[in-house]
């Protein structure tokens, strides 16, 4: 037995790995993949998510030459192969070659890239090799492939090309000096929720992120969020929410509430950390009872009712996430169904309505927001930030009047009343923080300063 040991090869990242085995009368045993271990002596911290098992019957049986778009770890489960490995990634070491025979004593670390192929020399050989991308046609259509038998690459192939057994597939792959670089492309931007008020603010801003609404990913099902290939993502802003505050308060609603409001953070934080990626959460001012006056980042969670406690689940399931942004937002207003649209239609309308006075808070304008999403990601901001619209506090009623002032009607015509008085009568009421007000310092310590809610709200409501 022997000490494990790193090697690094000819090519950058190509690493080989010299694996203890242990030796007894019944055969041998040996820890094949063991990452704190190999972690410590040098490689990377490669977190597999699939295992490929490649049997080959006959001594010769060859394989590649394959560049993928993962990191793999190579080993052997029975027999021995001379591998071969071609760099294929753009710069000065396109072309390298470096070749190694492999018994189950030696793994190859392959890193994005760079292209691998074996030959068996003996035999019922067994070829493993561990991914941290799962495989897909998707993922296959960005293979990066060259010859075997390419004279420029040098590779002496212990058994001759005549006695080996090579696919067609294999042999009509280019010559490496017809073949274009495998460069590593660029990570991006995944919205979910794009079809909601802020998801649509967000892909505005963002023309180029990948945009999914439900039908494209339902994040409340675990399958699909394991399944979807988020490799080439850089950060993911979770845009999506149950808004139904007092549909919350019902038995469908509260397991609605909490599948998408807090369960479907846990599978995203999960994704996060298996593809690493940021993870971006929105979350809400009902995360508080409303107690305080102003709110802060530190305030500990007190939720009310149902939507508040699912809101509180997914922030911390979110902050599994090892990369994690949560931005807090209250009272938000886009393109769609929302208080302020609501207003202007019964302004509109001639009708008067009465509106809660009782409770105060600043609106949230669904642009605005998206702005202030934009700006913490481009700054690399981690942890929680608060984000309304700035200007003074104001309480439902306040803000109903201003819209109708703003329609051409009388402020007048909106009635005063109080929570209690307003949900006299009403079933499956959620409660609701009297104070939604969030204190605002730690957005504008990074150079951001919110729009005045005033402004926005004019803006919003011009022709």
């Amino acid at each position: 037995m022997t000490e494990l040991r790193i090697e690094k090869t000819a090519i950058e990242g190509l690493l080989v790995v010299r694996t203890p085995i242990n030796v007894d009368n019944r055969g041998w045993f040996k820890e094949n993949w063991q990452r704190e271990k190999m972690v410590a002596l040098g490689l990377p911290d490669f977190r597999p998510v699939q295992q490929n098992i490649s049997y080959n019957q006959r001594r010769g049986a060859i394989r590649g030459i394959h560049a993928e778009p993962w990191d793999k770890f190579v080993s052997l489960a029975s027999g021995s192969v001379f591998g071969a490995w071609v760099d294929l990634r753009p710069g000065p070491g396109f072309g390298t070659v470096v070749t190694l025979e492999m018994g189950v004593d030696v793994a190859v670390f392959v890193p994005y890239g760079v292209a691998n192929s074996y030959q068996a020399l003996e035999d019922v050989t067994t070829y493993s090799y561990l991914v941290d991308a799962h495989w897909s046609p998707e993922a296959r259509s960005r293979y990066t492939y060259v010859n075997l038998f390419d004279p420029a690459l040098g590779i002496a192939w212990p058994i001759g090309r005549e006695e080996s057994l090579v696919s067609d597939a294999d042999l009509s792959h280019p010559l490496l000096a017809d073949v274009t670089p495998m460069a590593r492309p660029e990570r991006g931007v995944v919205i979910l929720g794009a079809n909601g008020q802020l998801g649509s603010a967000l892909r505005a801003l963002l023309p180029g992120a990948l945009a999914l609404g439900r039908a494209e990913l339902d994040v409340t099902d675990p399958a699909a969020v394991a399944r979807f290939d988020f490799s080439q993502a850089d950060t993911v802003i979770n845009a999506t929410g149950f808004t139904a505050v007092d549909d919350a308060e019902t038995d469908g609603g509260r397991r609605r509430a909490w599948a998408v409001n807090a369960t479907a953070v846990a599978h995203l934080a999960a994704a996060a950390r298996q593809h690493d990626f940021t993870l971006v959460h929105v979350s809400s001012d009902y995360v508080f009872d409303g107690s305080r006056l102003e709110h802060d980042e530190d305030e500990p969670l007190s939720p009310l009712g149902v939507y508040g406690q699912s809101k509180a689940a997914g922030e911390l399931a979110a902050m599994g996430a090892p990369r994690h942004l949560v931005v807090r937002t209250s009272w938000l207003v886009g393109n769609g169904k929302n208080f302020v649209a609501t207003m202007a239609t019964l302004a509109d309308r001639g009708v008067s309505p009465s509106v809660i006075a009782d409770t105060d808070g600043r609106l949230t304008f669904a642009d605005d927001l998206a702005a202030a999403i934009l700006h913490l990601v481009e700054r690399g901001a981690t942890g929680i930030y608060n984000f309304s619209n700035g200007g003074p506090a104001m309480s439902w009623h306040e803000i109903a009047r201003l819209v109708f002032e703003l329609r051409g009607r009388d402020a007048a015509d909106v009635r005063a009343v109080t929570t209690e008085e307003y949900n006299a009568g009403r079933s499956h009421v959620a409660p609701r923080p009297p104070h939604s007000v969030f204190s605002l310092a730690r957005i504008r310590a990074t150079g951001f300063e919110p729009p005045e809610a005033a402004d926005s709200l004019r803006a919003y409501l011009a022709p």
